[in-house]
């Protein structure tokens, strides 16, 4: 795909109009249950997959862990979660590396395989083109409040079930309907992958806050000063290139721009498919997929939100 855009995976052609789509992602834990750690790092990682319209094909472990330290129990747990969110998606874990190190850190190497003709890539947004968000935002708080130990039970449960559900419906979906345009929302959160959809596209776009889907107990945390330091130098990256209404309080645009793990997909697409995208997606989803706003030409701003 070359190196002047910001896509979500690198892409290798085979013979033919087949490709390999490959990426890499691994963390620290951001909840305390190992096994929903590892089932989180493994559907974050595949999510770049799906974000361009990949199918996995296999992936690999990257594992860091403090054997002398915590038992290895947990490490056998980590790895089971991983292992079993990648058989949901349909893969096997055929390998990986692992090494010492005084802080647990879990990820994949993860390869799949798509048609040349139908990757999915976040530089072809059009204007007219309506935006739909696929997972609530505010994970990157709740882990910060989980941290903290101030995050109640059932706002840990909400945020870990959208963590650990995969993106794969979504992705199908979208290739059918023929996205414009697609990336997944992680750790930069929604408005600099925006921005970059934007940017790599040359267009601007409208979002509306009251549409943005937000998970159960994300405000009030904030509202309480638990933000994460990546959510806010993400606020400040994205803001000379946003407006916001002034109708928006601070708070409100530090939840736009949480720092997300394992989110949704952000996805173009004409009008008439969107409203498709949404109907059918939202079927047999537990987040229901929403449009956030529209695409339009470029004007001052990349993002207008209020």
């Amino acid at each position: 795909m070359g190196f002047h855009g910001a896509d979500d995976a690198a892409v290798v052609r085979l013979d033919g109009e087949d490709a390999i789509v490959q990426t890499v992602d691994f963390f620290t834990p951001i909840v305390d249950d190992p096994y929903d750690f590892g089932q989180i790092a493994a559907a974050n990682t595949l999510s770049d997959l799906y974000a361009m319209g990949a199918f996995p094909m296999f992936a690999l472990n990257i594992v860091a862990f403090p054997s002398g330290i915590l038992p290895l129990e947990v490490l056998e747990q980590i790895l089971r979660g991983g292992s079993d969110k990648a058989r949901e998606a349909g893969i096997s874990i055929v390998g990986g590396h692992s090494i010492d190190d005084k802080e647990p850190k879990y990820g994949l190497v993860a390869t799949g395989r798509v048609n040349i003709k139908k990757i999915i890539r976040n530089s072809t947004a059009q204007p007219g083109d309506l935006l739909i968000l696929t997972k609530p935002l505010g994970t990157g708080v709740i882990a910060t409040a989980i941290k903290a130990g101030v995050a109640e039970v059932d706002v840990i449960k909400q945020a870990t079930d959208s963590m650990t559900s995969l993106n794969n419906v979504a992705s199908d979906l979208m290739v059918q309907l023929g996205a414009h345009a697609a990336t997944d929302v992680s750790g930069f959160g929604l408005l600099i992958h925006l921005l970059e959809m934007c940017q790599a596209s040359q267009v601007s776009a409208d979002i509306d806050f009251d549409a943005l889907p937000i998970l159960s107990g994300a405000t009030e945390i904030v509202e309480r000063g638990i933000v994460p330091g990546g959510t806010k130098r993400n606020l400040q990256f994205v803001s000379p290139h946003t407006f916001f209404h002034k109708n928006l309080t601070h708070n409100q645009q530090l939840l736009a721009a949480d720092a997300q793990t394992s989110g949704g997909l952000l996805i173009a697409l004409p009008p008439d498919r969107a409203k498709t995208f949404v109907k059918e997606f939202n079927k047999h989803a537990s987040f229901p997929s929403v449009i956030i706003g529209q695409i339009t030409k470029q004007r001052k701003s990349f993002i207008y939100i209020g």
